[in-house]
């Protein structure tokens, strides 16, 4: 098939393609079903990105996705307010939450960056969190990074528990099944 005169369809394809594991063969497929087959859908998947790249911002306390200043897991009275879950990214807490093995807090530490940092000791500081979890994938880096935020909490008085090595280490928490995640939560260890 010639390209030429189809620069908005390839366009579209290329799009898809930029997306993490969406190989050429599925981009095209997307993009045919998008503009032959089902064009509502593709129209309402635009809006739909249009509306969450204008409305989804971090909360301000855990740095989870929030279309508020505060996420509703924070202001969720009902959940344990001493105990934190550290992961590595706002989309791992999706991940946490689908197990329904944790009932705490999170905080979404993307880097070791001074402000982030002081913004994680602030609010276990404030909350006088007495527990945390690390539910980060398994790595030499990642118990590098582990080792690094206990040394900077060691004036705290705190349990520390990561999960579990029920999880394969390199593999990320978006790759792992819930059982798996379920009993890596269940099966957590002391640090």
């Amino acid at each position: 098939m010639s390209k030429k005169g189809l620069d908005n369809f390839y366009n579209l394809v290329e799009s898809f393609e930029n997306l993490p594991s969406i190989g050429k063969k599925s981009a095209l497929r997307l993009a045919y079903y998008i503009v032959y087959e089902n064009s509502y859908s593709g129209l309402n998947l635009a809006h739909s990105i249009e509306n969450a790249i204008a409305t989804i911002t971090k909360c301000t306390i855990c740095n989870n996705m929030s279309e508020h200043e505060v996420c509703d897991i924070c202001l969720d009275d009902d959940r344990d307010d001493k105990t934190l879950c550290i992961v590595q990214s706002a989309k791992d807490i999706f991940i946490m939450e689908d197990s329904k093995q944790f009932n705490g807090k999170y905080f979404a530490l993307e880097s070791l960056e001074n402000n982030e940092l002081e913004k994680l000791i602030s609010l276990v500081k404030r909350k006088n969190i007495i527990n945390i979890l690390f539910a980060i994938t398994p790595s030499l880096a990642n118990d590098a990074f582990i080792l690094y935020i206990e040394d900077q909490l060691n004036n705290i008085k705190i349990n520390f528990t990561k999960i579990a090595q029920g999880i394969p280490t390199g593999v990320s928490l978006e790759n792992v099944d819930i059982l798996s995640l379920s009993k890596a939560i269940n099966g957590r260890t002391k640090i």
